[in-house]
């Protein structure tokens, strides 16, 4: 009741002070002259009025919501021009003209009818004007003022949100920063402390506390432990007028999470897990699990687990189930009850991430101890090898023995084993085996070019426990056995041309021939071809054998017709490399055929011989068209070159070149390189004895003749090169073909004596360049080096 008395109060006070400004403003007015009714004279007798506007005043206020019985005074507009006796008539206009604010039209007063909200609207602005009552003319310009609505403390501070939530770190230092919470104030923060805020906490100590001027919430307690307690409800309140007495306030809601950290280490609540596993498991079977507990949530309370000592570390393994946090030991060898019967490991969890803030609470680790009992299980037959091979020879007889297989019963009662052969891997039945001890034969002959190996499968189980059973593969090869013998690799077939007695045999092969043999390499190459003994003296054939593994067949003669015989049959005998040693004989088709000059095949019909000898009619004309062409083109050439006077290379003067001359000329290759010494060409002063021709061997030394040497001292090249011509025509040794020899010798000196420089005297010389002059510009240069003595005198 009494913060509502002191508001009233207040707002007549404001009220009252409004009406001193209204009136002095009024006062004011009066004080203004007004300048309406002067009158100047214009140039022409044209009455002039100026006039001055008559309102002053500032803004006017009124005080927001006022609840009073009458309507609150705003203030009086009066012109200087008003007399008081009622022809002014006051007119108001503009934003809550009419409906907020009323004027007096005689008096000039104006009231606000309603009561205003300054949160809703600030400021109003209206217009004002002076006119005559009886003829609504204006006496006044229109004058514009504003009404501004004065603020009072009616709006409690509100928060953004209406509950916050905000997290932490456990175990921060006391002032960290948690999170800021902001509250808006709807009234004037210009005018007074309306809006000023003051931040203070209801509910959250000792735990938090929060700066009064900026919101900022922090930690009040160090060493807050989430595990402990891991939310905080807090309430801040938000207060006006400065957190005065008599201001309003609005509160929040904030939600506070500490995180966790690393702060905790594993444990195992207990110091010793049991646990057991049968002889019969498998590798990768659980044994069983152990569980370290870690308070720390996330990755602060993940744990690893290893085994780190133990009889029983080659045999265990553990691996870290991350769901359960679990450490899962397994199997990982197979174990045997008869051998070992417990088994113990130690075993560690730690934590995968370590805070180095709080590396002091470790170590992050613990250990626990394992044991592990074997317990026994009626284990099926073991064979002593994983897997078997056995040989056996080809072609052996029915009940030839490959081989044995052996396995035993593990487990203490040493229980009988019965053998038996898998029927699905020998379906020919090749094989049986003796169920009581294991040994395998054959039950018919093997043929390795058939099948080289034969896999099967053998069973062992217990005569007092069929399903005790165990399995083992048994590989069979079956060697060879020389039982193949060669034959050709492909169907040949060969061809030979037929031609004159005279014409000379050629050394190529009529064709080539291999062989192929079924067995194994041991009994196959190396193969020796050769004809029958029969026919060991063909006379139209012969075989050599190429020594690997490959044969030639060779012509023993010419003049093979078609008219005559056109196919011949040639046994040829092949052998292999076997112990003993296999053959065969196999036939060779050879035809005679028709062959071009090169010696393509044209034809190997018989029938051919009767077709009439000679061209048809469509090739003559083709020779005859070329023949024509080069006749035409011969003629074409011989009228151009008559035609042509001028000779193929002008020298002019100006047009002085290098000419390149290539000559082409590649010798006799490395036999004409062998056969005469360069050096002794280049320089024939220096032949001394005979050089024999090292190409060929000769049959005996021929001694050169010596008639036919020159002078050692002759410097006549004609002489020596006609000298060693007759000495290569006479020349026994010398090969039957023509050589090219090149003679690079240049002579022993010229008479034009040296143009070299390099011996030229340093003195004046005697020799005449006048003739430099008329060799063109393009010697100009040389010609003004080596001018006349008269011009070089001239010039020094």
């Amino acid at each position: 009741m009494k913060e509502n008395y002191c508001l009233q109060a207040a707002l007549v006070c404001l009220s009252m002070l409004c009406h001193s400004q209204a009136f002095a403003l009024e006062r004011r007015s009066h004080l203004r002259p007004s300048f309406y009714g002067h009158h100047e004279k214009g140039k022409e007798g044209q009455v002039l009025q100026r006039s001055k506007r008559g309102w002053v005043w500032n803004q006017f206020f009124v005080i927001e919501e006022y609840t009073g019985p009458d309507p609150v005074l705003v203030g009086r507009l009066h012109s200087d021009i008003d007399s008081g006796d009622g022809n002014i008539k006051y007119i108001l206009s503009g934003e809550g003209a009419g409906t907020i604010f009323v004027i007096d039209d005689k008096s000039g007063n104006i009231h606000a009818t309603k009561t205003l909200d300054r949160e809703e609207r600030a400021q109003y602005t209206l217009m004002a004007q002076a006119v005559d009552r009886d003829t609504n003319r204006p006496l006044e310009p229109p004058s514009e003022f504003i009404v501004k609505v004065q603020d009072i403390n009616d709006n409690p501070p509100e928060f953004l949100h209406e509950t916050y939530h905000a997290n932490v770190p456990e175990r921060s230092n006391v002032g960290t920063s948690v999170i800021q919470v902001t509250a808006s104030d709807a009234d004037d923060p210009t005018y007074g402390n309306s809006a000023k805020l003051v931040y203070s906490i209801l509910e959250g100590q000792p735990y938090f506390s929060v700066e009064a001027q900026t919101g900022i919430i922090r930690t009040a307690l160090p060493n807050m432990d989430r595990e402990a307690k891991e939310e905080y409800h807090v309430v801040i309140q938000a207060k006006d007028m400065g957190g005065h007495m008599g201001g309003l306030s609005g509160t929040t809601k904030v939600t506070i999470t500490l995180t966790d950290v690393n702060d905790n280490p594993p444990k195992f609540p207990q110091s010793v897990y049991q646990m057991s596993v049968s002889e019969a498991a498998v590798p990768g079977e659980e044994v069983g699990r152990v569980k370290a507990k870690d308070p720390d949530i996330g990755e602060n309370g993940l744990v690893t687990y290893n085994i780190v000592d133990g009889d029983g570390m080659e045999l265990f393994e553990i691996t870290t189930d991350y769901e359960t946090q679990e450490g899962v030991v397994k199997l990982k060898k197979p174990v045997d009850f008869e051998t070992k019967r417990a088994y113990s490991l130690k075993v560690e969890a730690a934590n995968v991430h370590i805070d180095p803030k709080f590396i002091s609470n470790g170590p992050f680790k613990d250990t626990v101890m394992v044991k592990i009992a074997v317990e026994d299980a009626d284990e099926p037959p073991m064979f002593l090898a994983p897997s078997y091979i056995h040989e056996v020879q080809e072609n052996a007889a029915a009940g030839t023995v490959v081989g044995r297989v052996h396995a035993k019963d593990p487990d203490a009662a040493n229980s009988p084993i019965r053998y038996s052969i898998d029927r699905h891997t020998d379906l020919d039945r090749f094989f049986t085996i003796n169920p009581e001890d294991g040994f395998i034969k054959t039950t018919k002959p093997l043929d390795r070019e058939e099948t080289a190996w034969l896999n099967i499968s053998v069973f062992a189980a217990e005569i007092h426990n069929r399903h005790q059973e165990a399995k083992v593969p048994v590989a069979i090869r079956v060697l060879d056995v020389n039982d193949n013998a060669p034959k050709f690799a492909a169907p040949y077939e060969g061809f030979i041309c037929e031609s004159d007695q005279t014409k000379p045999l050629s050394n190529q092969p009529i064709v080539t021939i291999s062989a192929d043999d079924k067995d194994d390499t041991a009994n196959g190459p190396r193969f020796i071809f050769s004809l029958p003994p029969e026919i060991i003296h063909n006379p139209n054939f012969t075989v050599r054998d190429n020594r690997d593994n490959t044969a030639g067949v060779y012509a023993r003669r010419g003049g093979f017709s078609r008219q005559k015989q056109d196919l011949y049959l040639l046994p040829i005998v092949i052998s292999d490399g076997g112990i003993p040693p296999m053959s065969s004989t196999n036939t060779l088709t050879i035809k005679v055929c028709g062959c071009d000059v090169n010696g393509a095949l044209l034809s190997c019909n018989a029938e051919a011989y009767i077709l009439n000898a000679g061209l048809s009619t469509g090739a003559l004309i083709a020779i005859l068209a070329c023949i024509v062409i080069l006749l035409v083109i011969v003629v074409l050439f011989v009228t151009l070159r008559r035609q042509k006077k001028e000779p193929l290379i002008v020298f002019e003067e100006e047009d002085v070149r290098e000419n390149i001359i290539t000559y082409d000329d590649e010798g006799g290759g490395e036999e004409d390189t062998e056969a005469f010494d360069i050096a002794t060409l280049q320089n024939p002063d220096g032949i001394n004895g005979f050089i024999p021709r090292k190409d060929i061997k000769p049959e005996y030394q021929y001694m050169p003749r010596p008639g036919l040497r020159p002078a050692p001292n002759s410097v006549d090249v004609d002489d020596f090169i006609n000298t060693r011509i007759q000495e290569a025509d006479n020349d026994p040794t010398a090969p039957p073909y023509d050589s090219i020899q090149i003679y690079g010798y240049e002579g022993r000196g010229s008479v034009a004596g040296s143009l070299s420089s390099l011996e030229s005297a340093t003195t004046d010389s005697d020799l005449d360049y006048d003739y430099l002059q008329n060799w063109g510009p393009r010697f100009k240069k040389l010609a003004d080096l080596y001018g006349s003595k008269d011009t070089f005198d001239e010039d020094s």
